[in-house]
């Protein structure tokens, strides 16, 4: 038995590769920080745009009662992050793994945007961003008209770019860790996406 997970181990990392491959059998994490674990790096690897990636559960072999405890969680994380904006599909890749197709960066305004009443009257200035420094208002601020310019839409009033900007400051926050360099992390980001919007 263990020669054989050594053999499918062998052939992931020759498919995957380390940097595309998150064992959360390390460690022996609970559910809720396995999740946790499993939704930085996911975010993480799309803002890298890396593709497709591998996770590995564990089949809950060795589980109370046999049942897979985290990788019944993940599952459920990887439904929630599709209709986020971050998976685009996912397949057994073993009883003990997933393999997950990342979304575009783009897929995190588009998805965002979808649930958004249409109707809704245009946010003013959001007082939220004040606190970020010129470099990053001004990134945030190319990347929201590009965004639009992608929809064909031009022209619009002030508020309507402010409230795109604050869209996806929420959007691309959410995949920056915390610490001091939170804020240039998420000019790397906006350029990141900034670039994904001009490829698409």
């Amino acid at each position: 038995m263990s020669g054989r997970r050594s053999l499918r181990q062998a052939f992931d990392e020759i498919e995957f590769g380390p940097s595309h491959t998150l064992n959360l059998r390390e460690g022996l994490p609970t559910a809720a920080q396995a999740v946790a674990r499993c939704e930085a790096w996911l975010r993480e690897r799309q803002m890298a745009r890396a593709g497709e990636v591998l996770v590995i559960t564990g089949a809950g072999r060795g589980s109370v009662d046999g049942v897979p405890v985290i990788r019944e969680a993940v599952r459920k994380l990887l439904t929630a992050l599709s209709r986020r904006g971050v998976v685009r599909a996912v397949r057994e890749h073993s009883p003990g793994s997933y393999a997950v197709r990342l979304a575009p960066i783009t897929a995190l305004f588009d998805g965002g945007r979808r649930k958004r009443d249409p109707q809704r009257a245009p946010a003013a200035d959001p007082p939220a961003l004040e606190a970020l420094e010129r470099e990053t208002l001004q990134l945030l601020r190319h990347l929201a008209a590009r965004s639009l310019e992608r929809l064909g839409a031009t022209g619009l009033a002030e508020a309507y770019v402010a409230d795109e900007m604050t869209r996806q400051f929420a959007a691309l926050g959410a995949s920056v860790p915390e610490g001091p360099e939170r804020e240039r992390r998420l000019r790397e980001a906006i350029r990141h996406a900034v670039t994904a919007l001009d490829e698409a």
